[in-house]
């Protein structure tokens, strides 16, 4: 029951409260966790945090003395996966509490806390404290984990769709589950607007046993909501064939940013952030105030950014993921989607970030990149009415943040491996971790294994005589501490500006803009130019972890690259997509100038059904190609291409590489392929028989890069190799050649070493997308179709464009190779354009 003063507070402003929301306060007042599923703008956050307030206005204020400590510890975390929504919830929450006069302090613990503010919580902790996950794990880590936690009574999980699904996830229910052993009275709250399996995620939120049913939470499902309005830009250009910036659309892009009052723009990478920044401001005739926002300038560039927009000081906002998860600018009247958004689930939950009001439809311009991208922007649209969801499931706990956790569990106070393994199983992501298993990451983390047992630097934890075991030394705690978490970056630089140009780096003193990865600062010289924080910037040199940097500077300035940032094509979307171009009848859909490129496919080539593969063959420029088009995603084509081209080499098809995009994989080689597969010399059954996922992929992953570079991010996670020391940090290069050295090692003398089993494990599920393949593969199996052609198809284009491409980095400049594109889709398309 809500308290007077929360009622007369609705009153006053003519509100409300949401049955949903009176709904939740009534579980939880039972004693219930509960799974919160609303549209955005359904006030979610408010019902998430309504037990909390209704629970503290009750219990009154502490009354504290200067200089002294309170033992009753927190009573509500809230926890979310972005910093920028910590910020953003705390500033929502500080106008009711304020405007009731209630009796609770709120505070935020992330990243970007100063060290001076955490030391001061752990003595006099808020009421509520909104964090991120790795704040987390670092509290329950500290020896004083206890009295901090012991009056704790809610965790709200914001966004947990997202939360849950990856190695931050997994870290979370480990945390999670040491919260419930410290205070059984424990309620978890979560929730979310996108959510394909809320069974999993009711699991999640609950303590489970092992080999018994999951236990789930309560549920709430909030219906209704107003439909988006979501339309995809009819260019007046040419929609390019390939690449990924859509720079061609700028013009347009700003004319619907003239017309709306605040617009936020999603891309999908951080170079594409700072390219089509730099863009709008040369066409900024209006020099409209314009921002950018991503997650390697720093954070008080960013909250600067965060707090115009709140106050609607800013037309628009170039946004990464940074933004893309439950921010509540009201006054945000247009998302723009540049580039196709991978992922049904990822396009609503940014789409919502638009009138974030649940009865107003939220308006959204979808600005496809190239002329594939058309037809998937298409399914994401079709599949956001239809309210499909495609969230990726959540997935076993990984063994690497298991040793993670074993060691911070140690660095908090002795444990006992039984009662720490009962509790780790009652987290849903390792509620089926075998205790032998678990006895393997505990003596991972006490010796390293079997192969580096000798060495005293790995054995981290120590076994008592009383059986319990401790933290070796108070160092390895220090250690810890500094390198938790799960997020692996590439070894970044911190970008510092100087006046001083010419000077090279031995200058001292000037303003932080952010972070830039190494690898590619050290592909520059000095005096070369890069975009970065938006602006043009001449590059001095490097001096110890800095990248100096002056403002201005001649020639064609590169993008910055950054690891990792493409999302995964969907396999919902890649369905959807497949059924659109075998539906020649749903091409009404699409802007002409695709509708015609695909009527072209079909008179020249061939259009696969839905089920089938397609593999043309065709000669080109002394060269014999094979074009797929599996549209499974980059990563599962990578993978096939790596796998068929061991296959062709061993039938003497003299392979010579090959390319992947999201669509297709093209092959090139010195003998025709297509001349090969009718002879009967080369047999497609065979060639994509799912045996390749046997034998094959052991051999190739036995030699690849790809498995050293996996094991790396894991033996950092794991703890077996530090980025970071005390007063101190190792350089990327650094930290790739002792994990090297390490890999090499365990591959010689421990091939089953628990951070093996990892690697395999994260590179199936991650960088090979092995299952994907594997589904493929059965799908096709006896649905072949092989077109021979004597020039290149219209469809192959795309793919063909990639081939030769200079690696640019951040994909600079989509009219690169224009003569070369020009003759191909000349070619292509037989003068039809």
């Amino acid at each position: 029951m809500l308290p007077a003063v929360f009622t007369d507070w609705f009153r006053a402003r003519k509100w409300r409260p949401r049955a949903h929301q009176l709904d939740l306060l009534a579980l939880a007042e039972k004693g219930r966790s509960a799974l919160l599923i609303a549209p955005t703008g359904a006030g979610k956050t408010l019902a998430g945090f309504l037990p909390a307030l209704a629970d503290l206005t009750r219990r009154g204020r502490v009354r504290r003395q200067p200089g002294s400590t309170v033992d009753r510890g927190i009573h509500t975390l809230y926890i979310s996966p972005l910093k920028a929504l910590a910020v953003d919830i705390e500033r929502n929450l500080a106008t009711p509490i304020r405007e009731m006069d209630l009796p609770i302090n709120v505070e935020t613990r992330t990243g970007d806390t100063p060290q001076s503010k955490r030391q001061r919580q752990k003595l006099n902790p808020p009421d509520i404290l909104l964090t991120t996950p790795e704040q987390l794990a670092l509290l329950i880590a500290s020896g004083d984990a206890e009295r901090f936690f012991k009056g704790l009574r809610y965790i709200v999980l914001d966004e947990l769709h997202s939360l849950v699904i990856s190695k931050r996830g997994h870290l979370l229910s480990l945390g999670i589950a040491r919260l419930r052993a410290m205070c059984p009275r424990l309620q978890t709250i979560g929730l979310s607007a996108t959510v394909a399996d809320p069974q999993a995620l009711q699991a999640w939120l609950m303590p489970q046993e092992q080999d018994k049913a999951p236990l789930l939470s309560e549920r709430i499902v909030v219906e209704g909501g107003a439909k988006p309005e979501i339309t995809i830009l009819d260019s007046r250009d040419r929609v390019p064939w390939s690449g990924h910036s859509a720079r061609y659309a700028m013009p347009e892009v700003y004319e619907a940013i003239c017309r709306h009052a605040t617009t936020l723009l999603f891309v999908n990478t951080r170079s594409q952030a700072e390219l089509l920044f730099q863009e709008l401001w040369r066409i900024n005739e209006d020099n409209l105030p314009i921002a950018l926002h991503h997650g390697s300038l720093d954070a008080s560039q960013r909250r600067r950014v965060e707090a115009a927009m709140a106050d609607n000081r800013l037309r628009a906002v170039v946004a990464t993921s940074t933004l893309d998860l439950g921010i509540d600018w009201g006054d945000v009247d247009l998302v723009v989607h540049v580039g196709a958004p991978k992922g049904a689930s990822r396009l609503a939950q940014r789409i919502g970030r638009s009138n974030h009001r649940m009865d107003e439809p939220s308006r959204a311009l979808l600005v496809p990149a190239n002329r594939f991208e058309v037809m998937e922007c298409q399914a994401a649209l079709d599949a956001n009415y239809l309210g499909a969801q495609d969230t990726p499931p959540i997935g076993e706990g990984t063994l690497d943040v298991l040793a993670q956790h074993v060691l911070g569990m140690a660095c908090a106070a002795p444990f006992d491996a039984e009662d720490l393994y009962r509790e780790i199983v009652s987290a849903f992501p390792y509620s089926a971790l075998p205790r032998s298993q678990f006895d393997r990451v505990v003596e991972f983390v006490a010796t390293g294994g079997y192969a580096l047992k000798t060495y005293e630097r790995y054995a981290r934890i120590r076994k008592r005589a009383d059986g319990l075991w401790r933290v070796s030394n108070p160092q390895i705690a220090q250690q810890y501490r500094l390198n938790i978490g799960t997020i692996i970056e590439a070894a970044e630089l911190t970008v510092r500006l100087t006046r001083q140009r010419g000077r090279g780096a031995n200058v001292r003193g000037g303003p932080v803009l952010g972070k830039i990865e190494e690898y590619f600062v050290e592909m520059l010289a000095p005096g070369d130019t890069f975009l970065f924080a938006g602006k043009v910037l001449r590059f001095e040199g490097i001096r110890e972890n800095e990248c100096i940097v002056s403002k201005g500077g001649q020639g064609n300035p590169k993008i910055p690259a950054y690891a990792g940032g493409k999302f995964p094509l969907s396999t919902y979307l890649a369905e959807q997509v497949r059924g659109m171009l075998a539906s020649p009848e749903r091409w009404n859909e699409l802007p002409p100038q695709v509708r015609d490129w695909l009527k072209i496919q079909k008179e020249k080539s061939v259009i696969p059904s839905r089920e089938q593969l397609l593999i043309e063959t065709f000669p080109h420029e002394n060269r014999f190609y094979m074009v797929t088009y599996p549209f499974e995603g980059r990563l599962a084509h990578q993978t096939l291409g790596m796998l068929l081209t061991r296959r062709l080499e061993r039938a003497r098809a003299r392979p010579l590489g090959f390319v992947a995009t999201d669509y297709s994989m093209a092959i090139w080689g010195l003998r025709d392929m297509g001349q090969m597969f009718e002879s009967g010399e080369l047999s497609m059954e065979n060639l994509f028989d799912e045996d390749m996922l046997g034998d094959d992929l052991e051999a190739w992953l036995a030699e690849s890069w790809m498995l050293k570079r996996t094991f790396r991010n894991c033996a950092v996670i794991a703890g077996l190799i530090e980025r970071r020391h005390p007063g101190k940090e190792k350089t990327g290069r650094q930290v790739t050649v002792s994990a090297d050295l390490i890999y090499d090692v365990l591959r010689s003398h421990e091939p089953d070493h628990i951070l093996l089993q990892a690697t395999r494990a994260d590179a199936a599920a991650g960088l090979l997308d092995i299952r994907r393949l594997a589904d493929m593969l059965l799908r096709i199996k006896g649905r072949i179709m092989l077109k021979r052609l004597q020039q290149i198809s219209p469809l192959a284009v795309p793919v063909m464009l990639e081939i030769g491409r200079e690696p640019v980095v951040g994909e600079a400049h989509d009219d690169i190779l224009a003569q070369a594109a020009d003759e191909i889709i000349a070619e292509a398309m037989g003068g039809v354009e």
